[in-house]
């Protein structure tokens, strides 16, 4: 081996040991500085019970209070539409016109009809009134006199039965003007100018649905239904009466309806295909904003419950369906856990199962901490109280 590689082999070893002395002396530093950091601070809220409201949230369909739908009554072919799609009818507004000369002639035939059986009952009137008199005298045999009476009769009966016909033909010739059986707002045509249409087939002419007020139904598991049952028996749950249940409406696109309503039928039976049972609410619709056919939520504030917990939204953690919030035991260890929600109350969430009074729930700096780690938990200011160490 050559002196200069001799010296270059030195002059590496010596720059080895250098930069290990280095190292050593900056984990040394670090650890110093870790063990020195001290915990990070969190602020907490002590886990109390109140009474809160009982909320369940059911997906729903908007649907009309009365559907129409308006149907031909008489035949014949459509010679005009008489309203405009998509607006608001009243009851009796004439909706379409069918040709109407077919049923006025039959109207001018049962009258003719009729005209002639007042003649004919006229006639056998005046028969009887002449043979009265002339029967005691025995001008006119009883026999006689009994067939005049008949013959009475029977143009009186012909009178009824002509003056039938013509009501019916009226009343046919008022069907070619169809007219809106209620009031509400009225569909799209279905059937054109030209079309004919069919009294036999019930022809579908157009729906006319009450938009205000409006229902909104939902549907509900009948397991959790007998759970709430169970509840109200043991007296954990307390409901008021049917019609003073307030719903509130999550719209499709995630906003509040904003009106409240109430419930106004449960349904008795339960529907085998799903296993669930109906219960409808009615809201007031005056902007026309709910319409029949809408999937909306429905937040339902069935009763109190007197042992409630609620929690500040911000608290909790939700990540696929899964509800988590933070807590700090008396060692100031953070735990995680699992929690089961409820509705939510303002800013609130209700919270079923998961927690214990007297617990301490971190709502703010649970974002820097993991579970395990030591904390300073200071208590939240709520409600205009001072945070206070716990």
């Amino acid at each position: 081996m050559t002196f200069c590689s001799l010296r270059r082999c030195r002059t590496l070893a010596l720059l080895s040991s250098a930069l290990a002395f280095t190292s050593a002396c900056g984990s040394d530093q670090s650890a110093q500085q870790t063990a020195a950091a001290p915990p990070p601070t969190v602020l907490v809220i002590p886990v109390t019970t109140t009474r809160v409201a009982n909320i369940i949230e059911l997906p729903g369909r908007i649907e009309a209070v009365r559907t129409a739908e308006v149907r031909a009554r008489v035949d014949g072919i459509v010679e005009r539409r008489l309203y405009n799609e998509g607006t608001d009818v009243k009851a009796g507004s004439a909706l379409f016109l069918i040709d109407p000369r077919d049923k006025r002639a039959q109207l001018q035939q049962a009258t003719a009809a009729l005209n002639r059986a007042q003649a004919a009952r006229m006639n056998a009137s005046s028969v009887v009134n002449r043979y009265g008199p002339l029967v005691s005298r025995k001008a006119v045999s009883a026999q006689e006199y009994d067939a005049a009476l008949s013959d009475l009769r029977q143009a009186e009966a012909s009178v009824l039965d002509a003056r039938a016909a013509v009501d019916r033909a009226r009343l046919e010739l008022e069907y070619t003007t169809v007219r809106a059986p209620i009031s509400g707002r009225v569909g799209r045509a279905e059937v054109t100018e030209g079309a004919l249409v069919s009294a036999a087939s019930a022809t579908m002419m157009t729906t006319v649905n009450q938009l205000s007020p409006i229902y909104a139904t939902f549907a509900q598991s009948s397991s959790e239904l007998l759970d709430f049952q169970q509840q109200i028996r043991s007296g954990a749950l307390k409901v008021p009466s049917l019609s003073a249940v307030q719903v509130r409406l999550i719209l499709e696109n995630g906003q509040d309806y904003g009106i409240v309503g109430h419930l106004n039928f449960a349904d008795l039976s339960v529907e085998p295909s799903t296993g669930s049972q109906a219960v409808r609410a009615q809201f007031p619709n005056p902007n026309r904003t709910l319409l029949p056919g809408q999937f909306v939520r429905g937040r339902i504030e069935a009763g109190t419950i007197g042992n409630g917990i609620r929690v500040p939204s911000r608290a909790v953690q939700i990540s696929n369906e899964e509800a988590t919030v933070s807590t700090v035991n008396s060692e100031g260890i953070v735990a995680k856990r699992t929690v089961e929600l409820g509705g939510q109350m303002g800013t609130d969430w209700i919270i079923r199962a998961g927690l214990k009074t007297g617990e301490r729930v971190i709502v703010e700096g649970w974002q820097k901490v993991q579970p395990g780690q030591k904390v300073t938990a200071k208590r939240a200011r709520i409600s205009g109280s001072t945070p206070a160490s716990r």
